[in-house]
Protein backbone atom coordinates (compact mmCIF):
# COMPACT_ATOMS: atom_id res chain seq x y z
CA UNK A 1 0.00 0.00 0.00
CA UNK A 2 1.19 3.61 -0.60
CA UNK A 3 2.17 6.24 2.00
CA UNK A 4 -1.09 8.30 2.03
CA UNK A 5 -2.12 8.69 5.71
CA UNK A 6 -5.39 6.97 5.01
CA UNK A 7 -5.29 3.63 2.83
CA UNK A 8 -8.75 1.38 2.27
CA UNK A 9 -8.30 -1.33 -0.14
CA UNK A 10 -11.20 -3.26 -0.34
CA UNK A 11 -13.14 -2.56 3.37
CA UNK A 12 -16.24 -5.14 3.75
CA UNK A 13 -18.30 -5.01 7.50
CA UNK A 14 -20.83 -6.89 7.64
CA UNK A 15 -23.85 -6.83 10.54
CA UNK A 16 -25.38 -10.46 10.19
CA UNK A 17 -27.51 -10.80 7.00
CA UNK A 18 -26.74 -7.23 6.62
CA UNK A 19 -24.06 -5.83 4.68
CA UNK A 20 -23.09 -1.93 6.20
CA UNK A 21 -19.74 -1.34 3.92
CA UNK A 22 -19.74 -3.56 0.49
CA UNK A 23 -15.88 -3.84 -0.37
CA UNK A 24 -15.02 0.22 -0.79
CA UNK A 25 -11.71 1.41 -1.69
CA UNK A 26 -10.69 5.21 -0.14
CA UNK A 27 -7.49 7.47 -0.19
CA UNK A 28 -6.90 10.41 2.12
CA UNK A 29 -3.58 12.02 0.94
CA UNK A 30 -1.19 14.45 2.67
CA UNK A 31 -2.43 17.47 4.04
CA UNK A 32 -5.53 17.58 1.84
CA UNK A 33 -9.37 17.86 3.80
CA UNK A 34 -11.20 15.08 2.63
CA UNK A 35 -14.88 15.07 3.25
CA UNK A 36 -16.79 11.17 3.61
CA UNK A 37 -20.27 12.32 2.98
CA UNK A 38 -23.07 9.50 3.07
CA UNK A 39 -27.27 8.85 2.82
CA UNK A 40 -29.05 7.48 5.68
CA UNK A 41 -27.55 4.17 6.43
CA UNK A 42 -25.16 4.84 4.09
CA UNK A 43 -22.09 3.08 5.68
CA UNK A 44 -20.57 6.54 6.42
CA UNK A 45 -20.23 5.77 10.30
CA UNK A 46 -19.36 1.96 9.92
CA UNK A 47 -16.55 3.03 7.82
CA UNK A 48 -15.38 6.17 10.07
CA UNK A 49 -15.29 3.53 13.37
CA UNK A 50 -13.12 1.02 11.71
CA UNK A 51 -10.48 3.94 10.45
CA UNK A 52 -10.78 5.25 13.86
CA UNK A 53 -9.57 1.63 15.08
CA UNK A 54 -13.04 0.70 16.98
CA UNK A 55 -14.01 -1.86 14.88
CA UNK A 56 -12.23 -4.82 13.08
CA UNK A 57 -12.93 -5.17 9.27
CA UNK A 58 -14.78 -8.35 7.97
CA UNK A 59 -12.84 -7.73 5.02
CA UNK A 60 -10.05 -5.99 2.97
CA UNK A 61 -7.54 -3.69 4.30
CA UNK A 62 -7.13 -0.47 5.86
CA UNK A 63 -4.22 1.71 6.82
CA UNK A 64 -3.60 4.99 9.21
CA UNK A 65 -0.66 6.80 9.00
CA UNK A 66 0.29 3.10 7.94
CA UNK A 67 -0.40 0.74 10.78
CA UNK A 68 -3.66 -1.03 11.33
CA UNK A 69 -5.81 1.36 13.64
CA UNK A 70 -7.43 -1.51 15.13
CA UNK A 71 -4.42 -3.66 16.31
CA UNK A 72 -2.05 -0.61 16.79
CA UNK A 73 -4.40 1.27 18.30
CA UNK A 74 -1.99 2.77 20.85
CA UNK A 75 0.81 3.11 18.53
CA UNK A 76 -1.58 6.02 16.55
CA UNK A 77 -3.17 7.66 19.83
CA UNK A 78 -1.98 11.30 19.55
CA UNK A 79 -0.70 10.95 16.17
CA UNK A 80 -4.53 10.76 15.42
CA UNK A 81 -7.09 13.05 16.88
CA UNK A 82 -10.82 12.47 16.79
CA UNK A 83 -13.80 14.92 17.20
CA UNK A 84 -16.59 12.62 17.83
CA UNK A 85 -20.62 13.37 17.73
CA UNK A 86 -20.58 12.73 20.92
CA UNK A 87 -17.44 13.28 23.76
CA UNK A 88 -18.64 12.08 26.87
CA UNK A 89 -16.65 14.92 28.79
CA UNK A 90 -16.56 14.56 32.72
CA UNK A 91 -19.55 17.34 33.52
CA UNK A 92 -17.88 18.46 37.27
CA UNK A 93 -14.09 19.00 35.51
CA UNK A 94 -13.50 22.52 34.47
CA UNK A 95 -12.38 23.26 29.90
CA UNK A 96 -9.23 24.19 31.29
CA UNK A 97 -9.36 20.77 33.63
CA UNK A 98 -10.20 18.39 31.10
CA UNK A 99 -7.75 19.98 28.63
CA UNK A 100 -5.54 19.70 31.24
CA UNK A 101 -6.60 15.78 31.86
CA UNK A 102 -6.40 14.81 28.42
CA UNK A 103 -3.10 16.18 27.97
CA UNK A 104 -1.51 14.05 30.27
CA UNK A 105 -2.88 11.39 28.59
CA UNK A 106 -0.95 12.09 25.90
CA UNK A 107 2.78 13.14 27.01
CA UNK A 108 5.45 14.22 24.83
CA UNK A 109 2.33 15.71 22.29
CA UNK A 110 2.22 19.64 22.62
CA UNK A 111 0.17 21.45 20.21
CA UNK A 112 -0.86 25.04 20.40
CA UNK A 113 0.40 27.11 23.36
CA UNK A 114 -2.85 27.56 24.27
CA UNK A 115 -6.07 25.37 22.25
CA UNK A 116 -8.82 26.86 24.33
CA UNK A 117 -7.69 30.47 22.92
CA UNK A 118 -7.63 29.11 19.75
CA UNK A 119 -11.20 28.02 19.37
CA UNK A 120 -12.84 31.37 21.54
CA UNK A 121 -12.96 29.67 24.87
CA UNK A 122 -10.35 31.37 26.79
CA UNK A 123 -13.06 33.10 28.37
CA UNK A 124 -14.50 29.77 29.13
CA UNK A 125 -11.33 27.77 31.03
CA UNK A 126 -12.71 27.92 34.56
CA UNK A 127 -16.46 26.84 33.44
CA UNK A 128 -17.66 23.60 34.58
CA UNK A 129 -17.95 21.81 31.27
CA UNK A 130 -21.94 20.63 32.39
CA UNK A 131 -22.49 24.64 32.17
CA UNK A 132 -21.39 24.78 28.88
CA UNK A 133 -23.53 25.17 26.19
CA UNK A 134 -23.80 22.50 23.12
CA UNK A 135 -21.82 24.92 20.48
CA UNK A 136 -19.13 25.20 23.42
CA UNK A 137 -18.28 21.54 24.07
CA UNK A 138 -18.17 21.15 20.09
CA UNK A 139 -16.19 24.01 20.48
CA UNK A 140 -13.58 22.02 23.35
CA UNK A 141 -13.88 18.52 21.28
CA UNK A 142 -11.72 20.64 18.56
CA UNK A 143 -9.30 21.80 21.43
CA UNK A 144 -8.82 18.77 22.75
CA UNK A 145 -7.95 17.21 19.63
CA UNK A 146 -5.69 19.54 18.21
CA UNK A 147 -3.83 19.87 21.57
CA UNK A 148 -2.05 16.68 20.60
CA UNK A 149 -0.22 18.30 17.37
CA UNK A 150 -2.12 15.50 15.41
CA UNK A 151 -0.74 14.70 12.09
CA UNK A 152 -4.52 13.46 10.87
CA UNK A 153 -7.46 14.42 12.16
CA UNK A 154 -11.32 12.21 12.05
CA UNK A 155 -13.86 14.88 12.57
CA UNK A 156 -17.35 13.70 12.59
CA UNK A 157 -19.93 16.33 12.10
CA UNK A 158 -17.53 18.98 13.74
CA UNK A 159 -19.84 22.23 13.27
CA UNK A 160 -22.65 20.90 14.54
CA UNK A 161 -24.88 23.06 17.07
CA UNK A 162 -22.08 26.52 16.22
CA UNK A 163 -23.73 29.14 15.27
CA UNK A 164 -22.78 31.11 12.01
CA UNK A 165 -19.66 33.13 13.27
CA UNK A 166 -17.99 30.17 15.31
CA UNK A 167 -18.78 27.41 12.57
CA UNK A 168 -16.93 30.15 10.43
CA UNK A 169 -14.11 30.39 13.31
CA UNK A 170 -13.52 26.37 12.89
CA UNK A 171 -13.27 26.79 9.16
CA UNK A 172 -10.58 29.04 9.62
CA UNK A 173 -8.57 26.59 11.86
CA UNK A 174 -9.39 23.67 9.84
CA UNK A 175 -8.08 25.67 6.81
CA UNK A 176 -4.95 26.52 9.00
CA UNK A 177 -4.38 23.10 9.99
CA UNK A 178 -4.36 22.11 6.48
CA UNK A 179 -1.60 24.74 5.30
CA UNK A 180 0.56 23.19 8.25
CA UNK A 181 0.59 20.12 6.22
CA UNK A 182 -2.05 18.53 8.71
CA UNK A 183 -4.84 16.01 7.19
CA UNK A 184 -8.05 16.03 7.84
CA UNK A 185 -11.07 13.55 6.79
CA UNK A 186 -14.45 15.12 8.07
CA UNK A 187 -17.94 14.15 7.76
CA UNK A 188 -21.01 16.37 7.61
CA UNK A 189 -24.44 16.45 7.41
CA UNK A 190 -24.00 20.32 5.96
CA UNK A 191 -22.81 20.06 2.53
CA UNK A 192 -22.34 23.61 2.30
CA UNK A 193 -19.41 23.08 4.92
CA UNK A 194 -18.10 20.01 2.70
CA UNK A 195 -17.91 22.44 -0.04
CA UNK A 196 -16.16 25.40 1.92
CA UNK A 197 -13.56 23.18 2.53
CA UNK A 198 -12.54 19.98 0.84
CA UNK A 199 -10.20 19.13 -1.86
CA UNK A 200 -11.46 15.61 -2.26
CA UNK A 201 -15.10 14.30 -1.58
CA UNK A 202 -16.87 10.77 -1.71
CA UNK A 203 -20.65 10.42 -1.29
CA UNK A 204 -20.83 6.83 -0.33
CA UNK A 205 -24.53 5.54 -0.98
CA UNK A 206 -25.65 1.69 0.45
CA UNK A 207 -22.56 0.53 1.15
CA UNK A 208 -20.74 1.82 -1.66
CA UNK A 209 -18.91 4.68 -3.39
CA UNK A 210 -21.12 6.35 -5.50
CA UNK A 211 -19.07 8.82 -6.60
CA UNK A 212 -15.62 10.43 -5.77
CA UNK A 213 -12.70 12.57 -6.79
CA UNK A 214 -12.01 16.36 -6.26
CA UNK A 215 -14.66 18.87 -5.57
CA UNK A 216 -14.47 20.02 -9.29
CA UNK A 217 -14.78 16.69 -10.55
CA UNK A 218 -18.07 15.51 -8.23
CA UNK A 219 -19.86 19.13 -9.42
CA UNK A 220 -19.06 18.19 -12.99
CA UNK A 221 -20.31 14.41 -12.85
CA UNK A 222 -23.69 17.20 -12.83
CA UNK A 223 -25.07 19.07 -15.40
CA UNK A 224 -25.27 22.93 -14.57
CA UNK A 225 -28.40 25.30 -14.48
CA UNK A 226 -29.58 28.44 -16.22
CA UNK A 227 -32.74 29.61 -15.37
CA UNK A 228 -34.92 32.90 -16.52
CA UNK A 229 -38.27 34.29 -16.72
CA UNK A 230 -39.40 34.63 -20.15
CA UNK A 231 -41.57 37.60 -21.35
CA UNK A 232 -45.21 37.26 -22.65
CA UNK A 233 -45.13 35.93 -26.05
CA UNK A 234 -41.49 34.86 -26.09
CA UNK A 235 -41.05 33.07 -29.88
CA UNK A 236 -39.71 29.94 -30.44
CA UNK A 237 -36.42 29.28 -28.57
CA UNK A 238 -32.90 28.55 -30.23
CA UNK A 239 -31.72 24.89 -29.65
CA UNK A 240 -29.57 24.63 -26.40
CA UNK A 241 -26.93 21.66 -26.45
CA UNK A 242 -28.80 21.00 -22.81
CA UNK A 243 -31.94 20.06 -22.20
CA UNK A 244 -34.57 22.68 -21.84
CA UNK A 245 -37.71 22.60 -20.11
CA UNK A 246 -40.21 25.46 -19.96
CA UNK A 247 -42.79 25.83 -17.32
CA UNK A 248 -44.97 28.61 -16.89
CA UNK A 249 -42.98 31.06 -18.34
CA UNK A 250 -39.66 29.77 -16.46
CA UNK A 251 -37.30 28.36 -18.59
CA UNK A 252 -34.54 26.05 -17.11
CA UNK A 253 -32.00 24.30 -18.96
CA UNK A 254 -29.80 21.36 -17.89
CA UNK A 255 -26.35 21.66 -19.67
CA UNK A 256 -22.92 20.22 -19.75
CA UNK A 257 -21.79 23.10 -21.84
CA UNK A 258 -22.68 26.26 -19.80
CA UNK A 259 -20.99 28.82 -21.94
CA UNK A 260 -22.20 27.93 -24.76
CA UNK A 261 -25.79 27.61 -23.92
CA UNK A 262 -25.86 30.72 -22.20
CA UNK A 263 -24.42 32.77 -25.19
CA UNK A 264 -27.21 31.21 -27.11
CA UNK A 265 -29.91 32.25 -24.87
CA UNK A 266 -28.22 35.95 -24.62
CA UNK A 267 -27.84 35.82 -28.02
CA UNK A 268 -31.25 35.18 -28.55
CA UNK A 269 -32.74 37.50 -26.22
CA UNK A 270 -30.43 40.48 -27.73
CA UNK A 271 -31.97 39.45 -31.46
CA UNK A 272 -35.31 39.07 -30.54
CA UNK A 273 -35.19 41.97 -28.55
CA UNK A 274 -36.23 40.05 -25.14
CA UNK A 275 -35.72 41.65 -21.64
CA UNK A 276 -34.55 38.23 -19.56
CA UNK A 277 -35.89 38.30 -15.71
CA UNK A 278 -34.44 36.71 -13.13
CA UNK A 279 -31.33 35.15 -15.21
CA UNK A 280 -29.06 32.86 -13.48
CA UNK A 281 -26.39 30.27 -14.79
CA UNK A 282 -24.28 28.44 -12.35
CA UNK A 283 -22.66 25.41 -11.97
CA UNK A 284 -24.26 22.57 -10.35
CA UNK A 285 -23.78 22.64 -6.44
CA UNK A 286 -22.56 19.67 -4.41
CA UNK A 287 -25.96 19.44 -3.01
CA UNK A 288 -27.44 18.99 -6.01
CA UNK A 289 -25.36 15.92 -6.89
CA UNK A 290 -25.85 14.39 -3.71
CA UNK A 291 -29.65 14.82 -4.13
CA UNK A 292 -28.88 12.77 -7.48
CA UNK A 293 -27.49 10.14 -5.51
CA UNK A 294 -29.58 10.02 -2.89
CA UNK A 295 -32.74 9.69 -5.46
CA UNK A 296 -30.96 7.18 -7.96
CA UNK A 297 -30.49 4.78 -4.55
CA UNK A 298 -34.54 5.66 -3.57
CA UNK A 299 -35.26 4.34 -7.80
CA UNK A 300 -32.93 1.45 -7.33
CA UNK A 301 -34.29 0.03 -4.21
CA UNK A 302 -37.97 0.92 -5.49
CA UNK A 303 -37.56 -1.09 -8.39
CA UNK A 304 -35.83 -4.12 -5.62
CA UNK A 305 -38.88 -3.80 -4.26
CA UNK A 306 -40.97 -4.61 -7.13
Amino acid sequence: MSTNPVEVNGLTSVYGDFTAVAGIDLQVRQGEIFALLGTNGAGKTTTMETLEGHRRPQGGEVRVLGLDPFRNRRRLTGRVSAVLQESGFAGDLTASETLRLWQRLHPGRSGPPDPLALVDLGHRADVRVKQLSGGERRRLDLALAVSTDPELLFLDEPTTGLDPASRERTWRILRDLRAEGRTILLTTHYLEEAEALSDRVSIMDRGTIAISGTLAEVVASHAARIRCALPPGAGPLPPFEGESVLDGGLLTVWTRRLQQDLHRLLAWAEREGHELGRLSAADASLAEVFASVRAESAAAELEGVR
